[in-house]
């Protein structure tokens, strides 16, 4: 072959290769570690039925963290474990971004504690906040501070960071008042730090989605929660969250979805609208709670009508 054709030839590809790289559109998702494997798993399969014509990226930032990327323009889904807060509501508002709100699961928010902890495999919502009370802090730091009757030994608390939904909702449903915590514990967005804290010191107690404990079940251990001393004691499942008897740590989950995006791109439509028709066996795979059938039904509506903003008001 001579220069030219050859020349040719190879402008042909390159060519080509631009031009399907141009034919990957682009869906950008980010916000709480809780929501993730639920849209990592709707995204790989979303992407699958795409054929490689959409690429879905899902970050973990926690859902404080996904809400300020979301509201400065930077995403298009933003996953949260609670509702959208007061404050996060007014950036978006400063910045123009407007959004539709969509629940698509529930989640056990579960408490743990290590496998050799015989002692606390049940705890009233009053000994939670004995721990995690924000007058705890270098105050409450052994076990028979808790009860008279639990060992003399060291607490070691791992929880959630300040910019998780879990956080927000921990403090929210423990100590009545959302962000209200003692600050003097091993804190991360990432809840595979906070799985590994737990299930390698005996005297750790930490709390986060029930999809880790699931997952990690081998390791550590779900405390039964009893809403006050003379209730029973109930355990994070999937029957518990449905017939509502795993109070007060069943939660909704959500993903925001922003306006512009879902009006003016068709990928991001296919997306969510892929997301509320196909999920239902994918959540149930990664160990979540499917919402009902008309919720999704509801909610789809909803996304298709696009209405924008909260049902919550920033609570």
């Amino acid at each position: 072959m001579s220069v030219r054709p050859l020349l040719l030839t190879c402008l042909a590809l390159a060519l080509a290769a631009c031009a399907e790289r141009q034919a990957t559109t682009l869906v950008q998702i980010d916000g709480s570690s809780t929501v993730y494997p639920i849209a990592e798993a709707v995204a790989e399969e979303f992407q699958a039925s795409q054929g490689g014509r959409v690429r879905v990226t899902v970050g973990v930032s926690g859902t404080g963290g996904g809400f300020k990327k979301f509201c400065r323009g930077e995403t298009d889904i933003s996953n949260a474990s609670r509702p959208i807060l007061a404050e996060e509501i007014e950036a978006c508002r400063a910045a123009g971004v407007d959004y539709i709100e969509l629940p698509v699961a529930f989640d056990a928010l579960t408490v743990v504690i290590h496998p050799d902890n015989t002692w606390a495999r049940e705890m009233t919502v009053e000994q939670l906040r004995t721990i995690w009370a924000p007058e705890a802090q270098g105050v409450i730091t052994r076990w028979n501070q808790v009860d008279p009757s639990w060992p003399d030994e060291p607490l070691r608390l791992f929880g959630a960071g300040s910019d998780s939904g879990t956080f927000d909702y921990f403090t929210e449903a423990v100590m009545g008042k959302a962000k209200s915590s003692r600050g003097d514990y091993t804190a991360s967005e990432d809840d595979n730090v906070l799985v590994t804290g737990v299930s390698q010191e005996r005297n750790a107690i930490g709390y986060f989605g029930y999809a880790y404990y699931a997952e990690n079940a081998s390791r550590i251990n779900a405390v039964r929660i009893k809403v006050d001393a003379a209730a029973p004691a109930v355990g994070p499942s999937q029957d518990t969250v449905i017939d509502g008897s795993y109070q007060p740590m069943s939660r909704p989950n959500f993903i925001y979805v922003n306006a512009a995006s879902a009006r003016d791109r068709e990928e991001v439509r296919q997306f969510v609208e892929y997301f509320l028709t196909q999920a239902k066996p994918l959540i149930e795979e990664v160990k979540y709670v499917p919402l009902p059938d008309r919720a999704y039904e509801l909610a789809l509506a909803r996304f298709r009508a696009g209405s924008t903003g909260t049902v919550f008001e920033g609570h």
